[in-house]
């Protein structure tokens, strides 16, 4: 039996969403990404088996957390964010 059967169903217009990476960096940056577009809850994360990081957070899918950004403007840092010339 799945466990994910037996989880009770979101409030409507939530969706939970579960992120499994095999480091918590990689998880949070998908977390990230999410979150540009739907308002959410604090993420909470636990171990994955065999050392990776699953990443659970609840979105709001009837709330837009700001303007929806394509995938290719917020996949790009922002610019002046590097380190500046005299650091190492």
């Amino acid at each position: 039996m799945n466990p994910a059967e037996n989880e009770p169903l979101p409030q409507s217009g939530l969706a939970e969403i579960r992120i499994v990476a095999a480091t918590p960096d990689a998880a949070r940056t998908v977390a990230e990404v999410i979150r540009r577009c739907f308002a959410g809850t604090e993420q909470r994360s636990y171990p994955a088996p065999d050392g990776g990081t699953r990443l659970h957070l609840t979105v709001d899918t009837e709330t837009a957390a700001g303007p929806a950004r394509s995938w290719l403007a917020t996949s790009r840092p922002p610019t002046g964010t590097g380190p500046h010339a005299e650091e190492p």
